[in-house]
């Protein structure tokens, strides 16, 4: 996640009206957790901070991670809290409860799903439903299904842990998966949904899949968070008295607006889309795609917002178009910035993940920039260009290249 995760832990990255881990937590407790613990390191007191003591009525606990040895290691740091039948989710997936349920319903068992690209990720050998082998990332893989990153273990399994560094230098949950799989029968258990939210377009893709919110909310009306959500067809939301929500502004399909925030006159949105709270929209602005405003964001005259995440004080003021793209914490585009996120030779956008160029596999992606990062007036960034934290760029300049 590159510049984004510099100043907020890749758990915590917004999914709709709540942290990507919150999802991963929710969906556990939908399935029939009766505890959660959060392995944290970076940034976990704002973990501790979001999560507090429950969620939804379930206790949560903490085990601190000093330093970040692997996934069997981030297991071993909570082995003292575990004395039961145990699951394990990786905290940067979108899983959904119906799965889990079925992964929580026995142990051993791993969650899998089918991909086109499986020698990206463990790939798992079975006979029938059993798995009889794990191979990370293989370059010739003997199937298409892939671990998910979700297991369901008996309480004995904490025994397990203590695995070897792999050729990346740490302790890897596969490793332990293998003796798992010398030990029991572990069985697959075959996901319906499942996205790795590794990279900023999962990002845009998790927000896509996910927005505007919770679905336990009206398809009009009030929304449980005090915001206003609106109708299908209806002209400003479903309350038009909201002092929120200009009766001149135009709200279409799936759009929940926060309470604390505010749009302006001329706003048109398409949905889905959610404007969270103390974020301003407008006056004359367009959001559409699958877009989220983050809280206190700002979105000014005569700009458009397509497919984009806004993380929390993201500025866009006036005169801009930002398509595809992702905006860290704080970020502030002079006036007449402009995204470009289309590649005309029908090629996929790529970026550079890890110091190499990698695609996204989307023919339309824009930028990423980084918490802080501002630009002149009139700016032009280019499709696939990632801005560091506290990038700054010069008036009238076009960008071509990461910085």
């Amino acid at each position: 996640m590159g510049p984004l995760t510099e100043t907020t832990p890749k758990p915590l990255l917004p999914v709709a009206d709540r942290p990507l881990a919150a999802h991963v937590a929710d969906a556990a407790v939908a399935a029939g957790a009766d505890e959660l613990i959060l392995t944290v390191g970076y940034g976990g007191d704002r973990v501790r901070e979001y999560f507090g003591d429950e969620r939804a009525g379930v206790p949560v606990r903490y085990a601190e991670q000093p330093a970040q040895l692997g996934t069997a290691d981030a297991l071993a740091v909570a082995a003292d809290l575990i004395d039961v039948d145990f699951a394990v989710l990786n905290g940067d997936s979108l899983y959904e409860a119906a799965d889990l349920r079925r992964l929580f319903a026995a142990a051993p068992r791993v969650g899998a799903v089918e991909v086109s690209n499986p020698s990206a990720y463990g790939v798992l050998v079975t006979d029938g439903d059993v798995v009889t082998e794990v191979r990370e990332k293989p370059a010739d893989p003997p199937s298409n299904l892939i671990n998910a990153g979700a297991y369901s273990f008996p309480a004995d399994a904490v025994d397990l842990l203590d695995v070897p560094e792999s050729e990346r230098g740490e302790r890897e949950l596969t490793d332990v998966l293998d003796r798992v799989v010398e030990r029991d029968e572990l069985e697959v258990v075959r996901f319906d949904e499942w996205l790795d939210v590794g990279r900023p377009w999962e990002l845009l893709e998790a927000n896509e899949r996910r927005l505007p919110g919770r679905a336990d909310e009206s398809a009009a009306g009030a929304a449980p968070d005090g915001g206003v959500r609106s109708a299908e067809g209806e002209s400003g939301p479903a309350d038009p008295a909201s002092p929120r929500v200009h009766p001149d502004a135009t709200l279409r399909g799936d759009v929940v607006v926060e309470a604390g925030s505010s749009v302006g006159p001329g706003v048109v949105i398409d949905g889905p889309v959610r404007v969270r709270s103390g974020a301003t929209v407008g006056p004359n602005a367009y959001l559409r795609g699958a877009t989220l405003v983050g809280e206190g964001a700002h979105v000014g005259h005569a700009v458009e917002i397509k497919n984009s995440v806004l993380l929390a004080g993201a500025t866009v003021g006036h005169l801009s178009y930002v398509g595809d793209s992702v905006l860290g914490r704080d970020v502030n585009l002079g006036a007449g910035t402009n995204v470009a996120n289309l590649r005309h030779d029908g090629e996929a956008v790529s970026l550079d993940v890890k110091g190499e160029r990698t695609s996204t596999g989307r023919r339309k992606f824009g930028t990423v920039l980084g918490p802080d990062v501002k630009t002149g007036i009139q700016t032009g960034i280019d499709a696939g260009v990632t801005l560091s934290a506290g990038a700054r760029t010069e008036p009238g300049e076009n960008v071509t290249r990461d910085r």
